[in-house]
């Protein structure tokens, strides 16, 4: 049933809020809501006695930035951030309304609740804390909402860094999502630091055919031809490939779980619901997203088109694309629409001790273990300014909550008590580092 609103935390409050702005992303400039809750965001930094600064360098397309100053101006500076955007909901899938942000069952549901705007509230909440008591971070800390973030960045991030790079004078880290939170390894909890992501594929395949009428034969159909291209892309098996990063993860959970290394996928298994999200940071992924063509029962078309989700072992970028274009084969042609970097961070440095010491302090003796995200996020863009990122987003978690299975899913959700100690957690990371 629904929490009254006195007993909700202020994290869950300010997440609710967020999510209650339709910030849908459909991608190819097609978006809402961005600015609103910019502003939203904008008018929570003022309230805190800071600065914000907002960029839109296409109508509301906004992002927002705050620099809160610490005590050690000699330190470079961390640059903490969430993007506003969230990938569209198909409200007739969900059980709740995906945009009202409804606290119930000591859950907060939503678009967003997972996928960021749950860190968004932390990052928040954790600056609120730290001011309101007149203290200050231990070093500069520069705040940054971005847009774009679920269509690859280019009409947020990417822009923002490459028109506004003093935002981020000083800073050489950041810190964002995906990463942070707990998973089971068999009986027992682990935590998962991002320090590395796969690079960004995103492509479009073309078929071209004669038109015709439905009725006739007609070999020459672009829908078959296509139908069979992305058949091929999307039974393919991608072997493993292990980077260093990837070495590491399963080293750390073969000495958890007790099972052989040379086993990946049976490791990636031990952690239940988040075994999937494993599997997929060990190889190359391809998978079809979106299929268009035709506009009648009777009618074929001359044109299919379908695009292709692929995430790729850093540095194995131009190996994928030949054997994509093999396995298509000549008559489809192939277009790319987004690419990016892949990246990739040893487990080491100030910074990765603090992360791994913030976790310690408020979950002793769980252990914390580096992993090569699967995905991608705005450190992407930040990377180009030399700033190296990770994903930190401390989470406690349920062993039986598939935390992972949301990102993107239906039902998205996140335990109140995982976000307050979430935020316990940022705001010790944002005192001490």
């Amino acid at each position: 049933m629904p929490q009254p609103d006195a007993e909700i935390p202020e994290v869950a409050r300010i997440a609710a809020d967020l999510i209650r702005f339709d910030t849908s992303n459909f991608g190819g400039g097609d978006a809402k809501g961005e600015r609103e809750a910019a502003e939203y965001v904008g008018a929570y930094l003022e309230s805190l006695g800071l600065e914000p600064e907002y960029y839109e360098p296409i109508p509301r397309r906004t992002n927002v930035m705050a620099r809160v100053p610490g005590r050690d101006a000699s330190k470079p500076a961390l640059v903490v951030h969430g993007h506003l955007d969230v990938v569209p909901a198909m409200a007739g899938d969900w059980s709740v309304d995906p945009f009202a942000g409804l606290i119930q069952d000591g859950m907060l549901w939503g678009r967003g609740a997972v996928d960021m705007k749950n860190m968004n509230a932390m990052i928040l909440t954790s600056i609120a804390e730290i001011l309101r008591a007149g203290e200050q971070p231990e070093r500069d800390l520069i705040l940054v909402f971005f847009a774009d973030e679920e269509n690859g960045g280019v009409e947020g991030s990417a822009l923002v860094v490459q028109n506004r790079p003093e935002w981020f004078a000083g800073a050489t880290e950041a810190i964002s999502e995906v990463g942070g939170y707990s998973i089971p390894v068999g009986d027992r909890r682990a935590y998962l630091l991002q320090v590395g992501e796969k690079a960004l594929l995103w492509i479009r395949l073309v078929a071209k055919g004669r038109a015709g009428h439905g009725s006739r034969f007609h070999p020459d159909n672009a829908v078959t031809k296509l139908a069979e291209a992305v058949a091929a892309i999307g039974r393919t098996p991608w072997p493993i490939h292990l980077t260093a990063t990837t070495r590491d993860f399963l080293d750390r959970m073969s000495a958890l779980s007790g099972l052989p290394v040379d086993d990946p996928d049976a490791l990636a298994a031990t952690a239940g619901p988040a075994e999937a999200f494993l599997r997929s940071t060990l190889r190359t992924t391809t998978n079809p997203t979106v299929l268009q063509a035709g506009y009648k029962h009777n009618v074929i078309p001359e044109r299919a088109e379908a695009l292709i989700d692929v995430r790729v072992i850093p540095g194995m970028e131009d190996e994928v694309l030949d054997q994509l274009r093999t396995l298509v084969g000549e008559d489809i042609e192939l277009e790319m629409v987004v690419q990016d970097i892949g990246m990739e961070t040893p487990f080491a440095g100030d910074l990765v001790d603090a992360m791994v010491a913030a976790l310690e302090r408020h979950d002793p003796g769980v252990p914390v273990i580096p992993y090569l995200l699967g995905a991608g996020t705005d450190n992407k863009a930040l990377a180009f300014l030399g700033i190296t990122g990770y994903g930190f987003a401390p989470l406690r978690l349920p062993a039986d909550l598939d935390f992972t299975g949301m990102f993107h899913g239906v039902d998205e959700r996140v335990p109140i008590d995982a976000l307050v100690f979430g935020q316990r957690v940022l705001t010790d990371l944002l005192r001490t580092y």
